[in-house]
This record gives structure tokens, sequence and C-alpha cells, in this order.
């Protein structure tokens, strides 16, 4: 008996094609409309500041920039007087970099050894409970800060303003003019850095724990003590996110209101000195001018706003570029 059929049966041919299933066009659908309506959303931002800022801009010209007063002059019919009113932003602008560098320089580093203590060292106990601090942190109201950081903060970051003038005073930014330290730059860094520590610090965690687990076993299979591990594999592998998620806290620094508004001393001067209680940030001016603004004064903090977008803007953009050189190559 043949163990082969006479007449075989050969199944179809199966039709092989890349189109996409009404599930996946659908999944795609909604994630592109997220997408794009994002950066509509940004792009409407944008035009309307513009729109409002751009006559503050155009009349006060080059001096909106440079200026550092702010004098909005009233005629006779109770009008703003174009001609006698200044609108400068630049000691409100460099306030907010100063602000926002002390957060990063004081928060960053704090935030990237509390991820690396919780995602290598912390037992789990321990880091069940200091995660779910960390993300409660992440979600408190900024006015809460602000008020702790006026009433709870403010003296012990006063003496600590002290110490840094007696014995770094020699530094032209730790030197003072006038015995101030109250309410001053440094104080709102402060601040700002605590703000942020629970955002740069979730980021970093998330990246640390994506680091693989080869390389961390073959690092040590090869002898390498855990700090060993952690500096020539988590850190390289994880530099990129991490940067990411220092202009992430940086971005919040620099738009910060009310917590700034605070605890600092809203002058409209340029100011070198972080320990001398003057100072200011754009975003702060604005929540300070805006309820008493008539209508040219509340176009110019438009503008104010507009340049505010700008300068953060460029940051997300400087820090995407770093981002996209150093998170694939680990370098």
């Amino acid at each position: 008996m043949s163990l082969t059929q006479e007449n075989p049966v050969i199944p179809a041919k199966r039709e092989l094609t890349t189109k996409p299933r009404f599930s996946d066009k659908v999944f795609r659908g909604v994630v592109t409309t997220g997408g794009l309506s994002s950066l509509a959303i940004l792009g409407l931002i944008f035009a309307f500041l513009l729109s409002e800022g751009y006559q503050t801009i155009k009349s006060q010209g080059l001096y909106f920039f440079n200026g550092s007063d702010w004098v909005a002059t009233l005629n006779d019919a109770g009008q703003i007087d174009k001609a006698q009113s200044h609108f400068g932003i630049a000691a409100m602008m460099i306030g907010t970099l100063i602000c926002a560098a002390i957060a990063v320089i004081i928060g960053v580093p704090i935030s990237v050894l509390s991820a690396i203590f919780l995602t290598f060292y912390a037992p789990d106990f321990i880091k069940k409970i200091m995660v779910t601090t960390i993300d409660l942190m992440a979600a408190f109201p900024s006015i809460l800060f602000g008020l702790w950081g006026f009433f709870v903060l403010g003296p012990s970051a006063e003496y600590w303003a002290r110490l840094l003038h007696k014995y770094l005073g020699f530094i032209p930014v730790f030197s003072m003019p006038v015995n101030f330290f109250s309410r001053s730059p440094f104080v709102a860094g402060v601040v700002l850095a605590i703000m942020i520590i629970p955002i740069v610090t979730s980021i970093s965690r998330e990246i640390f724990a994506q680091t693989p687990l080869d390389r961390i076993q073959a690092a040590y299979a090869l002898g390498a003590t855990r700090w060993a591990m952690v500096r020539n594999i988590a850190i390289p592998y994880s530099r990129g996110g991490i940067i990411g998620g220092s202009m992430l806290g940086l971005g919040r620094a620099m738009g910060e209101t009310v917590a700034v508004y605070t605890v600092l001393n809203i002058v409209y001067q340029i100011n070198w000195h972080v320990l001398l209680g003057a100072g200011g940030n754009v975003a702060s001016m604005i929540l300070l001018k805006f309820g008493d603004a008539g209508p040219a004064e509340v176009k110019a903090l438009m503008a104010a706003g507009l340049s505010l977008f700008v300068v953060t803007l460029i940051v997300n953009s400087v820090a995407d570029i770093i981002v996209n050189r150093t998170g694939k190559t680990g370098r």
C-alpha cells in the first residue's frame, strides 16, 4: 500500500501583507491625535502670546530685553502713556536664570544620589516608603512649598547664607553690599531645589532601573563592587535620561510663580549677589503686576511671558539634543 496520495490537497498560499488591522489603525490614530494635539496647543499658546505681546516688543525695541525698569505712566485720560512708559525684563530674566541655576546645582546631585540609593542600595520596605513619599511630594501645590519656605526654611536658609558670606565672601556672587540676607535669590533657589527634587529623582530612578541586567551581572562577575558597578555601568548608561530629567526640573524652576513670589523680594534691578534680599523672576513679576495692570500693561506682561516661553523652549531643545547624543551611546 502506497503511503502517498494520488491527489494530495495543497493548501492555499497564505497572503503576506503589511496592511495594519483595524485595531492598529485606531490605536495609531489615537496616538497621532494626542501627539499632534500637544503640538497644536503649544503652537496656539505661542501664537496668542506673540499676537498680544508683539506691539510691546516693537514699541520698546531692544530695551525690552536689556532694560530693567518696569514703569507704567498714566496720562490725563487714565491711559498708559507709551512715550513715558518703560518695560524691561532684563532684571527679571537674570533673576529667573539665577534662581533656576541655584535650584539645579542643589537639587540635581541630591536627586541623582537618592535615585541611586533607591535603585541599588535601599531595602524593599524602605524603598516602598520613600518612593511613595517622593511621588506624593511631586504632587504638592507650589503654594505649600512657598509657605513652608517662608515660615520654616527662611530662618535656616538665612543662617546658611551668613555662613556662605563669612567663608566665601571673596567670591563676587557671595559678597554682600548690605547686611540683608532674608528673602534672597538663595532662599528662592533652595525652595525651588526642594520642589524639583521629587521630579528629577523619579525620572532618574526609572532610568537607573532600566540598566541592562546582563551588564550588572557581568560587572559583579568580574569582581566589581556595587559602587564600581554604579559608577562604570549604571551612570554612563543612564546619563542621557539624567540630563533630560535635570532639564525638566530646570524648566519647572524657571516657570515657578507662587513659591518664588512668597519667599523672594521682588525688586526691579539686576542683582548678581545671590545672598542679597532682592531679585525676582519673570513668572513672579507677571503674578505681581497682572491684578492691577491696564490693557497696555497686560500686553507688556504677555510679551514677558512670551520671552519666558522662548527661553524655556530653547533650554528644552538643548536638553533634547544632549539626550540624543548621549543616551544611545551611554558616553
